[in-house]
């Protein structure tokens, strides 16, 4: 009679809803930012011209507002997710949708150089929190890196 091979349990691991705070109200302190920052960047993205007149510089404006805009989402999509791979994919995800949102805006256009700069934002913004993130020393958070 064979002998049954006694195989090690799957740890499991913290849901992406939770991400790494591992608890509902810990899941609430770092999705909330997140949520908070992508309605801001909705409400932008529907106002129907943000044209400034100054031409290069408007553009410049923008883009810059863009790139930075994003790199704040990047962190916080880092803080709440804890990878760096989902939270630029879940970034770059929502400058798309961003962008097709912007389509149907009266004024706006959306456009595809927008999301090559959210997600170069994106991108910067996950490298400079996970940068920041190995520099400081440990703290109490329970936050694992």
């Amino acid at each position: 009679m064979p002998v049954p091979v006694k195989r090690p349990r799957r740890q499991s691991r913290p849901s992406l809803l939770v991400g790494i705070a591992g608890d509902a109200s810990g899941a609430l302190s770092v999705w909330l930012p997140v949520i908070v920052w992508a309605a801001v960047i909705f409400a932008l993205s529907s106002i129907p011209s943000l044209s400034t007149g100054l031409g290069f510089w408007d553009t410049l404006l923008r883009k810059g507002a863009h790139f930075a805009e994003y790199a704040i989402l990047g962190a916080l999509l880092l803080r709440a997710l804890g990878r760096e791979g989902i939270a630029v994919a879940a970034g770059v995800a929502y400058a798309a949708t961003d962008e097709l949102h912007q389509h149907f805006v009266e004024g706006r256009h959306g456009s595809p150089l927008d999301v090559v700069v959210d997600a170069v934002g994106v991108t910067l913004g996950v490298y400079l929190l996970r940068r920041l993130q190995r520099t400081r020393p440990a703290s109490d958070t329970g936050h694992s890196r």
